[in-house]
């Protein structure tokens, strides 16, 4: 999905709405190219401006803490962040202008924190898009982990909880059921209980339903791929149909 069409907006007054460092960024690239979704920077509404703009900004401050930018990560934003080439100018903006802020990420992943209390899914979506973007290069480095434990701690997720997530994208010990959030010893008929849970809770078309940015619905699809990958391999290894 794209993000939509870039025009000359007045972002100030939206910059205003948000508020926080978040609402700071937007408000900084008023009057230059802004995505359009209907009126609006990266969404429709406020709540859709800050889970956008904040992914970007992470994105950017990740950057910047592992200090060498690839091209294969540069693609992999772009699969998280999908813009037309018209448009890539305007992200590019947003992301550099993240970048070289003087805030430092804790600000931003405070602000998403606060805006998604009571959502935490979301924040793992913010997380899920980073960690895609880690990775791209074929490793989480050492920098690269340290600041996704950061945002992660930032956003509320204990150690279990950053294992889970991650066994998602790397190795982790090489552990399916990692990545469902279950024990070894977990029965056949709770295993078969809790991916159906998860397919419910993080199916795609319920992001949409929800209403939510492009962004998250595809973070979804790739995150419902790797729980089905997990749960087949499971599966296949208990002979389980």
């Amino acid at each position: 999905m794209s993000i939509g069409i870039w025009g000359k907006l007045g972002g100030a007054g939206l910059g205003l709405a948000v508020g926080g460092p978040i609402g700071g960024l937007v408000g900084g690239v008023a009057g230059h190219f802004l995505v359009d979704r209907e009126g609006a920077l990266f969404g429709t509404t406020p709540r859709d401006v800050v889970f956008t703009t904040g992914l970007v900004a992470l994105a950017a401050k990740m950057a910047k803490s592992d200090g060498v930018v690839t091209p294969s990560e540069i693609e992999a934003f772009a699969q998280v962040v999908q813009v037309g080439e018209r448009e890539r100018a305007g992200v590019q903006r947003l992301f550099d202008l993240a970048k070289g802020t003087s805030n430092g990420f804790e600000a931003y992943a405070r602000q998403l924190a606060t805006t998604f209390h009571d959502e935490p899914g979301l924040l793992e979506d913010v997380l899920d898009g980073l960690f895609h973007i880690a990775k791209a290069d074929g490793a989480i480095h050492e920098a690269e982990e340290r600041y996704l434990r950061a945002v992660a701690e930032t956003f509320g997720f204990d150690e279990p909880a950053f294992r889970r997530i991650a066994a998602r994208h790397v190795s982790l010990s090489d552990d399916p059921y990692a990545v469902l959030g279950l024990d070894h010893d977990v029965d056949d008929a709770a295993l078969k209980a809790a991916h159906r849970a998860l397919v419910i809770e993080n199916h795609p078309d319920r992001a949409m339903a929800r209403g939510l940015p492009p962004e998250a619905v595809t973070i979804a699809t790739r995150r419902l791929a790797a729980i089905n990958a997990a749960y087949d391999r499971i599966a296949a290894e208990r002979g389980l149909r």
